[in-house]
C-alpha cells in the first residue's frame, strides 16, 4: 500500500495510507542495511510502500520502500555529527519563524537554513513572530532585518501568534501545500499552529526565565492536516543548524544576492574570500551586500561551527 508518514518517533512512524486509515508502521528489517547515513533513514512527508500484518489483535505496517523525495531539509545530528538529520520531505512551503529576543535569532541561524533550502528548491518565507511585544527600537530592528531579506528576494510577514495580526497571510501562503514550521525553541510554533487550527491543541511552554530559551514541547516530526486545505508539519526547535554535503565552491550559489554576481568575478571558481576582482567584494564594500550575510557565508565556507557573536548589523 501507497502511504505518507505523518509521525516519526525514530522507530514506530505514523502513516496515512492511500486508503485514508493511519497505521503504526516499522521499517523492514532488510532497509536498515541500506548504508544510509541519517538518523532518520524515514521522514515525516515521505512517500512509503508498506505491507500490512496482523499480530495477534493489532494491525501494523511494514515498511519496505521510500518513493523518490522531490526535496527535504537536512541539517547535522545534534549526537552524531557525522550523521544528519532529515527534518522533513516533500515540503511546498516552509515558515521560518523568527524572534528578535526571547529566543534571539541570529542571522547566522537563519542564513544556513535558507541556504539548505535554497539548496533543494524550497521555498522560504521569514515570519517575525511576537512583533506586539517589542519596543519601538526593537520594532525598527526587527524592520531593518525584514528589509534585508526583502531585498534578497524572501517574502517577509511580521505576525503574533498572540493576537492573530496578520495570520490571515499565512493561511493564505498555505492553501493547497505542505508546509512546515521551524525555528528555535520557543519561537512560537505551536502556538501559531493553534491559531490556524484551534482543535489540534497542541502544546506549549513558557519561556525558561533563567536561559531565555524556549522549552521544547513538540518532541517528534508531526504532520497534521488542516480543515483549510493545507498539511503543517511540526518540528521540535533546533538552537543550531550545521550544514551538511555542500561544497565550499558551490554554497555561493544558494546566496541568491551572490549568485548574481558571480558571473562578474573575474575568475569562475572565485570563492570570494581572497580573490582580486571580485564582484561579490565589490558589492559588499558598496554595502550593496550585507555584512551580516557575507560574514555567515564565510563561516560556512571555512567550515566553522555557528558563531553566534555577531549581531543583526553583522558587527561583533
Amino acid at each position: 500500500m501507497l502511504g505518507i508518514v505523518y509521525k516519526s518517533t525514530g522507530s514506530w512512524y505514523t502513516v496515512k495510507g492511500e486508503d485514508d486509515v493511519f497505521y503504526k508502521c516499522r521499517i523492514k528489517g532488510k532497509f536498515r542495511m541500506l548504508g544510509i547515513k541519517s538518523t532518520n533513514p524515514v521522514a515525516v512527508g515521505d512517500t512509503v510502500f508498506f505491507e500490512i500484518e496482523s499480530i495477534g489483535d493489532e494491525t501494523l505496517g511494514i515498511i519496505f520502500e521510500i518513493g523518490e523525495r522531490k526535496n527535504y531539509i537536512v541539517r547535522k545530528s545534534v549526537n552524531l555529527s557525522k550523521q544528519t538529520h532529515i527534518i522533513a520531505a516533500n515540503l511546498d512551503q516552509v515558515f521560518l519563524m523568527v524572534t528578535l529576543n526571547n529566543p534571539k535569532t541570529y542571522c547566522v541561524f537563519i542564513d544556513r537554513f535558507l541556504a539548505t533550502a535554497e539548496a533543494y528548491q524550497i521555498p522560504v518565507t521569514l515570519l517575525f513572530n511576537k512583533i506586539d511585544t517589542y519596543s519601538n527600537e526593537e520594532l525598527a530592528e526587527v524592520k531593518f532585518l525584514a528589509e534585508l531579506y526583502r531585498n534578497i528576494g524572501y517574502t517577509c510577514i511580521g505576525i503574533s501568534a498572540i493576537s492573530g495580526k496578520n495570520i490571515d497571510k499565512v493561511k493564505e501562503a498555505m492553501l493547497g501545500k505542505t508546509c512546515m514550521f521551524s525555528g528555535h525553541s520557543g519561537v512560537g510554533k505551536s502556538t501559531l499552529i493553534n491559531i490556524l487550527e484551534p482543535t489540534l491543541d497542541i502544546k506549549t511552554a513558557e519561556i525558561s526565565e533563567q536561559y531565555l530559551q524556549g522549552q521544547h514541547t513538540t518532541t517528534f516530526a508531526e504532520m497534521f492536516d488542516l480543515s483549510f486545505d493545507a498539511r503543517i508539519i511540526d518540528t521540535p526547535g533546533i538552537k543550531g543548524f550545521g550544514i551538511v554535503n555542500m561544497e565550499a565552491s558551490e554554497i555561493g550559489d544558494y546566496f541568491p544576492e551572490f549568485f548574481k554576481l558571480k558571473s562578474d568575478c573575474k575568475f569562475n571558481n572565485c570563492l570570494h574570500i581572497d580573490e582580486p576582482h571580485c564582484a561579490v567584494k565589490n558589492a559588499l564594500d558598496a554595502d550593496k551586500i550585507a555584512w551580516s550575510r557575507y560574514k555567515s557565508y564565510v563561516q560556512m565556507v571555512s567550515g566553522e561551527e555557528e558563531n553566534y557573536r555577531t549581531d543583526i548589523y553583522g558587527e561583533k
